[in-house]
């Protein structure tokens, strides 16, 4: 089940701003390091975005050793109850509601830490000049370039091919290896997805021009961190709920998808391959429970 929620929340973590993915973990070897590493990494990732200034730099690199701390004190301890949760239905059958609860859950966790990180990235929001902006106007044009050569260029037979590859990997880091009764049903699961990259590119150029309309209109209005808090709050739940729409229904059908691919997979999985899920499970508790101990 946390392969699911990996994905799910890769997709709700895209978002400008100071954000801590602290929810989509990676092997289980790598937590620890990983999650000590995140202010670090993610004010490289954000400078990669911006290219802060010598003022902008010492503040956000403690706004997010801020936010490690907050949320390894306040957040950790939750996720490691929803490991809890999934390592108990791990063993048994699982049903697609079942699924939507705990990426509903996961889901909630990341939004618990963006609204965290509110405060911190309006007041970078009102401090980024003209050509910040258009150094994230080169890196929206760079990923948009490299989303079309990863999907757009590939003929639906190898969309299919690489999110089969990408799920594949996934369920096997997860489960172990897979059968080839199990490969033929996640490939039949890929083929029948309603998944759309020509919309998922639709809408992630519509954010970024409202992102720099947005961040456009801060400089030029100055408004209060109030009001530029509000639009940026806005600007966020747009993201986490779209609004009516094609992409919005494409989200749901997506997420309802998912739930039922994922529980189609798990009941299909041997008693060998769900003792498997639960020492993985079992393993990121004991990684954050170490974590959790480290701040005491």
């Amino acid at each position: 089940m946390l392969v699911f929620s990996r994905m799910r929340c890769a997709e709700l973590a895209r978002i400008i701003g100071v954000l801590l993915l602290v929810s989509a973990l990676g092997a289980c070897s790598a937590v620890k390091l990983a999650y000590n590493n995140l202010p670090e990494v993610s004010y490289w990732w954000l400078d990669g975005y911006f290219d802060f200034d010598s003022t902008q730099t010492p503040k956000v690199r403690d706004e997010l050793a801020q936010l490690l701390a907050w949320h390894r004190q306040n957040e950790l301890p939750k996720v490691i109850t929803l490991l809890q949760e999934a390592q108990g239905l791990a063993p048994g059958e699982v049903t697609p509601a079942q699924a939507c609860k705990f990426a509903d859950s996961i889901r909630e966790r990341l939004l618990a830490a963006v609204e965290r990180a509110e405060p911190a990235t309006t007041d970078l929001a009102l401090t980024l000049s003209e050509s910040q902006l258009q150094q994230l106007e080169r890196k929206y044009a760079k990923l948009n370039n490299d989303y079309r050569k990863d999907w757009l260029d590939r003929t639906p037979a190898q969309v299919q091919e690489k999110r089969y590859d990408q799920f594949l990997d996934r369920m096997e880091d997860f489960y172990g290896r897979l059968t080839s009764e199990q490969r033929d049903l996640l490939k039949q699961q890929v083929a029948q997805s309603v998944f759309s990259p020509q919309l998922a590119d639709a809408e992630r150029r519509k954010r970024q021009q409202e992102a720099l309309a947005m961040l456009r209109g801060f400089a030029t209005k100055k408004p209060s961190p109030a009001e530029a808090r509000a639009a940026l709050h806005a600007y966020l739940l747009r993201i986490a709920e779209p609004p009516p729409g094609p992409w919005r229904d494409q989200q749901q059908a997506l997420l309802e998808e998912g739930c039922r691919n994922l529980a189609a997979l798990h009941n299909g999985t041997s008693a060998s391959q769900r003792e498997q899920a639960v020492r993985r499970l079992q393993a990121y508790q004991s990684d954050l429970r170490q974590l959790v101990v480290a701040t005491r």
